[in-house]
């Protein structure tokens, strides 16, 4: 099939392919000498990764098609880290060869510092988690993510407390930045093998040696779809909503294939999301507006965000027999122009933000709060949110950012896609009884039926 070069969309819609992501996996570095577990890391990404970014700038020069980002996925360092690291210290080692190979190969992140403890924590998870502030802090390109729920074991409530702790621990360790490293820190439930967008990708363990995972964007363009289906009905609203991450996810395909041979590495998935950045015209919120809200978190926006969630869904699984990742609609505040001006607004709240992400991909993202904010309030924003994914059997997240020094009302500038975003305030009411409590929330009672047929076990 000949492609046509999608100019218009490009240069006047902001279409872009996010981002190329190849998954990497380590776990034949796995060592119990820790010098040589990072020799064998090191030596794995730089040759498996040698030729990602100039074969990415290839395919966008052959084809005019932008690659804003070139990445790496990898094994959950929890799992690859187990033998050689005793302490938090350990890890934080492994993070600094990361960094290291990620520079040498010239990607823009490198995610997989993570851990996967959704039921249990062993000590191996429990050090790397321990490790998540000053392995941020050292690092510029590596990404964490703790997965910590799903909807098969409940939610590891040990795991949230430690994690609200390490959040505010790794604001602290990088207050010189407004706390920057929390930016690349996301905490999960029912987090996916394949996801290619930072900053909780990582290659699971159900994965191949190596894979090519490609994430697209185009809120812009769905935008100005609609912009032709003003005053129109759903059915119409929908059909265009489709027609159009058709579009844009045949556009991911090529960029997909194309790396995919070029490379001589499996094609995994697309990820067919629309990731905003923070450049005007590039924007979920818009869309939202678009389809007929005069601002983002007026009463209808939940509504609107289902539907416009669900019509990408239906549109983009059509362009691509390989649809994983988060797929959906993305609402980062900090990335998104927007979401921004709703806050500024006074319409969009953290609350709000919590509904809407039942009906979105992924949760509460890059959003900055008081750095007064405690340990134990984190750690129960965290939990509702586990909680939606749970109950609703999809991927949720926090990637929650408390400022150290800055309070509601302030702005703090992240730079690059992940853009600038206002203070929002937080519930300040306690809830430490609550996450101080030990043990696991149980898994819902639908999670008893079997995967594959829906029978009772």
């Amino acid at each position: 099939m000949k492609f046509p070069k999608p100019n218009k969309m490009i240069e006047q819609e902001n279409l872009d392919v996010r981002t190329i992501t190849l998954g990497i996996s380590l776990m034949d570095c796995i060592d119990s000498d820790l010098n040589e577990l990072n020799r064998k890391i090191y030596e794995k990404i730089t040759v498996t990764a040698k030729d990602l970014v100039s074969t990415g700038k290839h395919i966008e020069r052959e084809f005019g098609i932008p690659i804003v980002n070139k990445r790496i996925s990898i094994t959950p360092i929890a799992l690859i880290g187990g033998a050689a690291c005793k302490c938090p210290e350990d890890f934080v080692t492994i993070a600094e060869t990361l960094d290291k190979a990620a520079k040498e190969v010239g990607v823009n992140f490198i995610g997989g510092y993570s851990a996967l403890v959704s039921k249990g924590m062993t000590k191996s998870d429990e050090n790397l988690i321990r490790s998540i502030p000053q392995a941020l802090a050292r690092t510029e390109r590596v990404c964490s993510s703790v997965n910590v729920g799903s909807t098969r074991t409940g939610i590891n409530m040990d795991a949230v407390r430690l994690c609200g702790e390490m959040v505010k621990e790794t604001a602290e360790a990088t207050k010189e930045r407004d706390s920057f490293g929390c930016a690349k820190l996301v905490i999960f439930c029912n987090a996916p093998d394949d996801n290619p967008f930072m900053a909780g990708a990582f290659l699971g363990v159900t994965e191949a040696d190596a894979v090519i995972n490609v994430g697209v964007s185009g809120p812009g363009v769905v935008k100005k779809a609609l912009e032709k289906v003003r005053g129109k009905g759903f059915e119409e609203l929908c059909e265009t909503i489709k027609k159009t991450a058709f579009k844009v996810t045949r556009v991911g395909q090529l960029v997909a294939g194309e790396a995919s041979r070029r490379l001589g590495i499996p094609f995994g998935i697309i990820d067919l999301s629309l990731a905003p950045t923070p450049a005007i015209g590039d924007s979920v919120a818009e869309i939202l507006e678009e389809i007929g809200l005069e601002r983002v978190g007026a009463p209808g926006t939940t509504a609107a965000l289902a539907l416009l969630n669900d019509q990408v869904k239906k549109g983009g699984v059509m362009a691509s027999s390989y649809v994983g990742g988060l797929s959906g609609a993305f609402i980062p505040v900090s990335e998104d122009q927007g979401m921004i001006d709703a806050v500024n607004a006074g319409s969009l709240t953290l609350e709000k933000l919590e509904a809407m992400t039942c009906v979105c991909s992924v949760g509460l993202d890059m959003i900055a709060v008081p750095g007064k904010t405690s340990a134990a309030t984190i750690s129960g924003i965290i939990a509702d949110e586990m909680a939606i994914g749970m109950v609703n059997q999809k991927t949720t997240a926090v990637r929650l950012i408390p400022v150290i020094g800055k309070d509601v009302g302030e702005i703090v500038e992240f730079g690059g896609l992940l853009g600038y975003a206002p203070i929002m305030p937080v519930n300040e009411f306690g809830c430490e009884a609550f996450v101080n409590r030990a043990g696991r929330i149980p898994a819902p009672i639908h999670s008893f039926k079997k995967l594959e047929t829906g029978e009772k076990r």
